[in-house]
């Protein structure tokens, strides 16, 4: 997959994709990252990008003329790719978005800055992303979230294909609860479950604390996801064993 990053501050990218898991999936060539500085494609000697508003206001927005040349440009070669524009008025960032945009061949990210866009580069976007309601000083930060749970979707990135699978947001949902050792710190034991080596009882356990954490932390999700007659009785086991 390639990745194109429109910035004014490419200098914000150095070495943050070079680490971790996202670092080795471009060593194996799973994912190639550009990342392009539209000011070059500024206007005059100075190669300006942004101008103030008509209309009056405060700060700055930027121009048409640059961030739509250097797109233009980065058109011109193949694959075809898809653009988003990294906007507080997008779409939120989902899992499902995630692993829509994860089937792609490329894509072309655009990061805004300033007070935003002149509304008329907002065409040239296939798609608009928020990653949240707040404010951020530009678009290189939510390009990164992007980036990385991107990857994570692609095939060889992740060691272990069940690691991404039971990630929270992965089915909808929050993640089960995890433990490791020691099997009992500080009088907190590690649930006798998932030490008995019944993996389909660990499983159900696992499924019943998912949808339990969903409902009391994130009711908004719990709404919507699809719950079995079976996910119904793993909940109400879970919970009266708790009561016992």
């Amino acid at each position: 997959m390639i990745i194109d990053i429109l910035t004014l501050f490419p200098g914000i990218f150095r070495n943050v994709f070079d680490e971790s898991i996202l670092g080795s999936a471009i060593k194996n060539g799973l994912i190639k990252i550009r990342v392009h500085n539209f000011r070059q494609f500024g206007e005059g000697r100075h190669k300006v990008v942004d101008d103030s508003p008509f209309g009056g206001g405060p700060g700055m927005l930027l121009k048409p003329g640059p961030v739509v040349d250097c797109l233009r440009e980065l058109r011109k070669d193949p694959p075809t790719s898809v653009t988003v524009g990294l906007t507080p008025q997008g779409s939120p960032l989902t899992q499902n978005l995630v692993k829509e945009l994860a089937g792609l061949e490329r894509i072309i990210l655009v990061c805004g800055r300033y007070e935003g866009f002149d509304e008329r580069i907002i065409p040239q976007f296939d798609l608009q992303i928020s990653i949240g309601d707040y404010v951020l000083s530009g678009g290189e930060f939510p390009a990164m979230v992007l980036v990385d749970s991107i990857s994570r979707m692609i095939p060889g990135t992740v060691g272990r294909r069940e690691s991404v699978e039971q990630d929270s947001f992965f089915t909808g949902g929050l993640d089960h609860p995890q433990y490791t050792r020691p099997k009992n710190w500080e009088g907190k034991p590690v649930p006798t479950t998932l030490m008995e080596g019944n993996h389909a009882k660990i499983e159900q356990w696992r499924r019943a604390k998912s949808l339990i954490k969903t409902a009391v932390k994130r009711p908004d999700l719990f709404g919507s996801l699809p719950i079995s007659q079976i996910d119904k009785t793993l909940i109400q086991k879970d919970l009266f064993s708790i009561k016992q």
